[in-house]
């Protein structure tokens, strides 16, 4: 491809982060079978920036791990001891649906170094924004427990040590992983100075936590913003969510950085999620949240890789949101583009009422 990137584009990734295991038990009654979250789709993506020439558009920022210290901003001293632990050994389960292999806690740390080169490269100037193709993912780690395939909260570990080292102030976070992002939220819930904001399916993963009224605490009240979407949403529902609550939250807030949690699980195609949104799609919301930083603080955001479980479709994904943020054009179809084509896709009437629902609980507009 001829060089066509307009912005400066940085891109984190690590061979190691393919080395982490997540081999999983069905129980007695069914032979052990692979865990969704598995390397291949990381790889994939990776392979086709590679393989595409995208990647000579972009970059390159080395992650390097964090410290001890920097993981106690948020964890606690026991999660840590027993995380390590298991990890020096055979490996182990982290707490809910987070089983690792030998050597991940170190893989871990290097995960959430990733998220915090990107942060990084970007408050320094070194790059106009920035993707972490990081494994594990993150958002789901609360301070004393791995849930859902995340062992340590890379997101808010990057934002703490960017505050203690980096002098950042006001950052938003915007998680459009078909789940919910429960660790970041515990992380900030009384911080009013991170505006969270999670986009997920309704009582999808974890069941008991995003929902509307969880609003944050203290002096954080009304920066934590849950929007529950019906399962089936898609372009429509989506858009409508930009439109009326995390574009008027974001400008309201006037963030000096944007954080993207961003998983691919919302996709029509992943076995985790009900949604239907495409390859385009994510580009739609990568180019409305670039557009918001460039309006707000100078253009610095960054995106977090979250969840993802098609292998096939999340390449694409991810390579449309590449595009997207460095101007770039790898001028290749998307062959699952026929998602787009579905039934459902303008919004309907009970998922304008979920948005509206949180327009109203955040007196918005």
């Amino acid at each position: 491809m001829k060089s066509s990137a307009s912005r400066r584009t940085g891109f984190v990734c690590d061979d190691s982060y393919f080395d982490h295991r997540t081999d999983e038990g069905l129980g007695p009654w069914v032979a052990p079978g692979p865990a969704f979250e598995t390397p291949e789709g990381k790889k994939r993506i990776r392979d086709l920036v590679v393989a595409s020439g995208l990647v000579a558009e972009l970059v390159t920022v080395p992650p390097s791990p964090l410290s001890r210290d920097d993981t106690l901003r948020f964890h606690t001293v026991a999660y840590l001891d027993s995380i390590e632990r298991m990890s020096a050994g055979e490996g182990g389960d982290a707490g809910e649906v987070t089983w690792f292999g030998p050597g991940s806690y170190e893989i871990a740390l290097l995960s959430a170094g990733g998220t915090y080169a990107a942060v990084r490269a970007v408050v320094d100037g070194e790059v106009d924004n920035a993707y972490a193709l990081v494994r594990p993912p993150g958002h789901h780690a609360e301070r004393d427990l791995g849930r859902g395939y995340c062992m340590l909260a890379n997101i808010a570990l990057a934002i703490l040590k960017a505050r203690a080292e980096l002098g950042v102030g006001r950052v938003a976070v915007v998680d459009w992983d078909v789940h919910h992002g429960n660790g970041t939220e515990q992380a900030f819930y009384d911080d009013p100075e991170t505006l969270t904001i999670s986009l997920h399916q309704d009582r999808l993963y974890p069941r008991d936590t995003g929902f509307v009224e969880h609003q944050g605490e203290g002096p954080g009240r009304m920066a934590n913003v849950n929007l529950p979407l019906p399962a089936g949403s898609s372009r429509g529902a989506y858009l409508d969510a930009f439109d009326r609550v995390v574009e008027p939250l974001v400008r309201r807030f006037r963030p000096e950085l944007i954080v993207v949690a961003c998983g691919f699980d919302a996709g029509s195609l992943d076995p985790l999620g009900r949604m239907m949104l495409s390859a385009g799609d994510f580009g739609e919301l990568t180019r409305r949240v670039r557009v918001l930083a460039e309006e707000l603080c100078g253009g610095r955001l960054v995106l977090s890789h979250e969840g993802g479980y098609s292998e096939l479709h999340v390449p694409f994904c991810g390579t449309r949101v590449l595009e997207e943020l460095s101007g770039a054009s790898t001028g290749i179809d998307d062959p699952f583009a026929w998602v787009e084509d579905h039934g459902g896709q303008e919004l309907q009437p009970h998922q304008a009422a979920a948005v509206q629902a949180v327009v109203d609980a955040h007196r918005i507009g």
